[in-house]
């Protein structure tokens, strides 16, 4: 199984932002980031699994490692009530970000995903790299 560690970094909520992530099957790691120059936390960690999963299109099974709680819960929790609900939340308002979460909804079509929370910041290998990379990625655009 393709295992896969993502992150998301902005300096400023909205500011210059960076994703970020990691896969290994095992064997090899590979590295990916990317950024903006201006957006949100929640986007860039959004854009973080769409573009991990987008390499791994070829994988029909992945674990995804994440810090954070608005992707995951989104994922496993909220988006099919989002959807039935025509990309309105519980209490009737718009989703936000509801470009990316379509653009993940796609994304994650036919690859089985297994999620995995991870605390943040708390010395995690991979999920560290993920930070340091994504940080850098945002940085770049000051």
């Amino acid at each position: 199984m393709l295992k896969i560690w993502t992150d998301g970094s902005c300096l400023g909520n909205p500011g210059p932002g960076g994703w970020a992530f990691l896969a290994t099957d095992g064997k090899n790691v590979a590295t990916r980031s990317g950024g903006d120059a201006n957006t949100t936390n929640n986007r860039m960690e959004l854009m973080a699994v769409i573009r991990a999963l987008g390499a791994a299109r070829h994988h029909s099974c992945v674990e995804i490692h994440t810090d954070s709680q608005y992707v995951k819960n989104g994922m496993t929790s909220w988006l099919k009530n989002w959807k039935k609900n025509n990309w309105r939340t519980a209490d009737k308002k718009p989703v936000k970000n509801q470009d990316l979460w379509m653009a993940l909804d796609t994304a994650a079509e036919n690859i089985e995903i297994h999620w995995v929370w991870v605390k943040g910041h708390a010395g995690e290998e991979y999920n560290e790299t993920v930070d340091n990379l994504a940080r850098g990625a945002a940085e770049s655009f000051r």
